[in-house]
């Protein structure tokens, strides 16, 4: 029995070297990549998926390189176990520090686990995000003066949680949109605290905001749009004073640079993925409550 646990641990100690190095390898492929000389202008002319979901670790590297960011700080809720964020290339590659939250202790606690997490100057934090509670948790635990970028992704409140910032103005943000509300409508969900996405409606589909809503809040806030990822789920800010002293990022309107989402969430009652229907979801949509803003 004593040596098949052994063998289990050192199969385990294995495993998790193994992992490492394919880590490391996947990191220092990927900045080569992005060495490689590439002149265009286009944001998604540079996506490389890399620990993003989608192909966001490109653009964002090419924006924080072109705003030549020298605070190297971010803050991204919503980061789930962390193995896809917005964020964490920033952190292991780039040597960037800065603030995680996630609803889910479980996420957080395995988060702590890892050794990226004592290697670098990270924070991660177990609360569920609110307009009431998001000031102070940016200022009881982000311990840096000066904010480079923000990844907001919390499938629900996304847009009244980005209204509610009062206490930073990062250089970027980056937020979430739904696109089936298309590129017209100004529209969110109504606000709800406690919102969940699954709980709140089985489909999975009811959540956030329009990208023109985004738009439109990001104008009062002192940021441009300057674009979307092909896969149609998150969209690029960036301030507004910034964009002024750069000629190399263009703003975009919600119309020139929208994008549908390439995924298919659409669930039936039990939770399982229906195969993609543009009019079903049209259909459950219009049948629930949204706020025009």
């Amino acid at each position: 029995m004593i040596n098949i646990l052994k063998k289990i641990i050192e199969r385990l100690f294995k495993l998790e070297k193994l992992y490492k190095q394919q880590n490391e390898l996947k990191i220092l492929t990927s900045l080569s990549l992005l060495d490689k000389e590439n002149n265009s202008e286009k944001i998604n002319d540079h996506e490389l998926k890399i620990f993003s979901q989608f192909g966001e670790d490109g653009i964002i590297d090419f924006l924080t390189k072109k705003l030549n960011l020298k605070n190297k700080t971010f803050i991204e809720f919503g980061v789930e176990d962390y193995e896809e964020s917005n964020t964490r290339f920033l952190l292991e590659a780039k040597n960037w520090k800065g603030l995680i939250i996630d609803s889910s202790k479980i996420f957080i606690d395995k988060i702590k686990k890892k050794d990226y997490f004592w290697r670098n100057n990270l924070t991660a934090i177990n609360a569920f995000v609110t307009v009431e509670n998001i000031n102070n948790l940016i200022k009881d635990n982000f311990h840096f003066k000066n904010l480079d970028l923000m990844s907001i992704d919390i499938d629900g409140n996304d847009y009244w949680v980005w209204k509610a910032i009062t206490i930073c103005k990062p250089a970027i943000v980056i937020i979430e949109y739904n696109a089936r509300f298309g590129y017209e409508k100004s529209v969110t969900i109504p606000y709800k605290d406690k919102f969940n996405r699954i709980s709140e409606h089985y489909s999975s589909i009811y959540f956030g905001a329009s990208l023109e809503a985004l738009y439109k809040l990001g104008k009062i806030k002192g940021y441009s749009l300057v674009g979307t990822n092909l896969n149609g789920n998150n969209s690029f800010f960036v301030r507004d004073d910034l964009m002024k002293q750069n000629n190399h990022i263009k703003s975009f309107t919600p119309k020139e640079c929208f994008n549908n989402n390439s995924f298919n969430e659409l669930r039936d009652k039990n939770g399982n993925i229906l195969d993609r229907d543009n009019f079903k979801e049209k259909e459950i949509l219009e049948k629930l409550p949204l706020v025009e803003v």
